[in-house]
């Protein structure tokens, strides 16, 4: 009787997310993925032509991690671009080791970050829209300019620098907004 396979590929890429989440995705080595799934290499390799196939897994997850956590953020103001960004800034300091790898390294999968904030659900596409709707005549201007606050508070976060309250930042988010579209 053949041997049952019990390291399926849907463990060893859940194992390699969750291993992303906790350590970073700079930890998910073969070895280290092998030890976390409870197996030797050979699963691995058998799922995986190489650890690249498999980050390249990681990263699909972790870009589908990244739309349900902003699809389930709690939309509390009228303000275009400001809940998109409470969302970005809170995923900063709820997952500190996977926003690195999704926002703060060079993107060798075809991603700019405009598409990865967009979205399955066209989330930019919607706060523009929003903001078109205001009469605001450049939103995407208005995009850029609240990006880069936003981008800026995100990694303030990451690296510990960050200790406005949710209150105080999406204050500072729908001021930036009003004095950028004055």
């Amino acid at each position: 009787m053949a041997k049952t396979v019990s390291i399926t590929k849907d463990l060893l890429r859940k194992s390699a997310f969750e291993m992303a989440r906790e350590q970073g995705v700079n930890e998910v080595t073969a070895r280290k993925l092998a030890a976390y799934a409870g197996c030797s290499t050979q699963p691995i390799f058998r799922n995986y032509a190489n650890m690249e196939d498999c980050l390249n897994d990681v990263y699909e997850d972790t870009l589908l991690y990244f739309d349900e956590f902003y699809n389930k953020y709690d939309k509390g103001s009228h303000i275009p671009f400001v809940n998109l960004g409470m969302a970005y800034i809170s995923f900063a300091e709820k997952e500190p080791k996977l926003f690195p790898f999704l926002f703060m390294t060079r993107n060798t999968h075809g991603m700019n970050l405009y598409n990865i904030l967009n979205g399955r659900t066209g989330a930019v596409m919607k706060e523009m829209n929003a903001a078109s709707d205001e009469g605001v005549r450049f939103p995407e201007q208005i995009f850029m300019k609240m990006w880069m606050l936003i981008h800026g508070a995100a990694c303030m976060t990451i690296t510990g620098d960050y200790d406005l309250t949710s209150a105080q930042t999406r204050l500072q988010l729908e001021e930036a907004y009003k004095s950028f579209t004055r």
